[in-house]
């Protein structure tokens, strides 16, 4: 019997596979029964030094299968130079790339349109009040043009529960950190 797995790397076979660009099937909101967390899909970035040696300055990311391919830059406000983008930049992409993403599944289950539908991610890199050092926060805004409010209300935060990067932000994340052997 085909697994959602199955389904979900069928559909997007098939969106392959036409030109046209098209939004993920709706068989993603079908809920998962399995005991242990399930990748659906992974991918690898490494990032290197640079010029300076230095990841955040002047370093380089690149996923493995080639479509990143970013320099990355100090922020003038770090005291850099910019010219390029940062990881704050990214990861507020990822996050409002995402959140959207899951916003439109849900109203194409819900059948409700969200044409012209924009979220915005405002990400700030601060010091934490708790230890001292460094935190970020992020600030989420939906833009929902010709959607009445309640339904638009409710739509935000059902994908709020749903977008796996504002579960992250929410419950944090599930990360190991181990030298490389």
């Amino acid at each position: 019997m085909p697994t959602q797995k199955d389904s979900v790397s069928v559909c997007a076979a098939d969106a392959a596979h036409s030109m046209r660009l098209q939004p993920p099937p709706v068989a993603l909101l079908d809920k998962y029964k399995g005991q242990d967390f399930e990748p659906i899909y992974s991918t690898v970035v490494t990032v290197s030094g640079g010029e300076a040696e230095h990841g955040r300055a002047s370093g380089v990311a690149r996923s493995d299968d080639g479509n990143l391919d970013v320099n990355l830059r100090l922020p003038t406000a770090l005291g850099g130079g910019g010219g390029g983008t940062n990881p704050e930049q990214l990861f507020a992409a990822a996050y409002a790339a995402c959140f959207h993403g899951a916003l439109n599944l849900l109203a194409a289950k819900k059948k409700i349109p969200v044409l012209a539908a924009t979220v915005q991610v405002s990400v700030a890199f601060g010091r934490d009040p708790v230890d001292g050092l460094f935190m970020l926060t992020a600030d989420v805004r939906i833009h929902l043009p010709d959607v009445e409010r309640r339904v638009a209300e409710e739509l935000v935060r059902s994908t709020e529960r749903f977008c796996p990067y504002a579960k992250m932000a929410r419950n944090g994340i599930t990360s190991i950190v181990a030298l490389a052997t």
